[in-house]
């Protein structure tokens, strides 16, 4: 008669359990974004293989178009409801309240993205408009932060986005940001005139 095994230490069984599905019990029960180094630390794991079962787990949601995927914003990594099946979300959940951003908010926001670390008054010259409280809201909404001070007189403080920015539209990165237009060139808008 073979003798009952005795069960594993509480700090075994953690550790013999199968990281992905430690991850989406992690994320589940966080709600919000967790950065990769806080959740490696909570999962006594290290970077490259939480990255690897991160992109594993990702793959999988994305072949079986699970009602759920993991979206990575910069340097977080969140447990979010597939885009795919959003209208069955907003039909459930009506009224949704959408957190927008003013046409202002949106201008500067713009400028911050694509020219960061950028001043106020670097903004300012680009909108051509006054920008304290624009810059104030996405302080506040947590869409921008400072990111140090400028070496030059009087010091103003350089502004960039956040992961909050990253994880509103959906971006991994700052490099996933469409491209700029390029700009016109003098002769082509003389042309244009010249021949209207």
């Amino acid at each position: 008669m073979e003798e009952p095994q005795t069960p594993p230490e509480a700090g075994e069984a953690v550790e013999a359990g199968n990281l992905k599905g430690r991850i989406e019990a992690v994320l589940f029960v966080a709600g919000e974004p967790v950065l990769f180094s806080d959740l490696a630390r909570a999962l006594r794991t290290d970077n490259r293989s939480l990255k690897q079962a991160i992109r594993e787990l990702q793959d999988e949601y994305s072949f079986g178009q699970r009602g759920f995927d993991l979206r990575v914003f910069g340097s977080h990594v969140q447990l979010t409801s597939r885009a795919l099946y959003s209208a069955d979300v907003v039909h459930l959940l009506q009224p949704v309240q959408m957190q927008t951003l003013s046409q202002a908010a949106m201008e500067t926001l713009a400028v911050i993205a694509y020219r960061q670390p950028v001043t106020k008054a670097e903004i300012e010259q680009i909108r051509g408009v006054r920008c304290d409280y624009s810059v104030q809201s996405l302080t506040a909404k947590g869409m921008i932060c400072e990111l140090g001070r400028k070496e030059t007189l009087g010091r103003p403080i350089l502004y960039g986005t956040t992961d909050t920015f990253l994880k509103h539209f959906g971006l991994s990165s700052i490099s996933d940001l469409p491209p700029l237009p390029a700009p016109a060139r003098q002769e082509d808008e003389e042309k244009k005139v010249f021949t209207a």
